[in-house]
């Protein structure tokens, strides 16, 4: 067991170890934010699909609003030559 040990410790001291240790730190580091990237762009991407849908459908009811306003704007004027 103390071989075992000591050979451990022998190993992670040498340069190329600590060297390899870092590369692996540094690729977990680079991957987590490439994710975090893209969970954020895939947000505002999503965000932005949205924003167009709500614009689309109000547009759509604005001008349906319009055409109930002018049809009862006339059926009022219709009304009032009939007075």
């Amino acid at each position: 067991m103390e071989q075992t040990i000591n050979a451990y410790r022998h190993i992670t001291a040498t340069d190329e170890f600590k060297e390899m240790e870092r590369l692996r730190s540094r690729a977990r580091h680079n991957e987590a934010a490439a994710l975090r990237h893209a969970r954020t762009e895939g947000a505002e991407a999503e965000r932005e699909k949205w924003q167009g849908v709500v614009t689309e459908k109000e547009a759509a009811f604005t001008a349906a609003l319009s055409e109930k306003d002018a049809l009862i704007a006339e059926l009022q004027a219709k009304l009032e030559e009939r007075s």
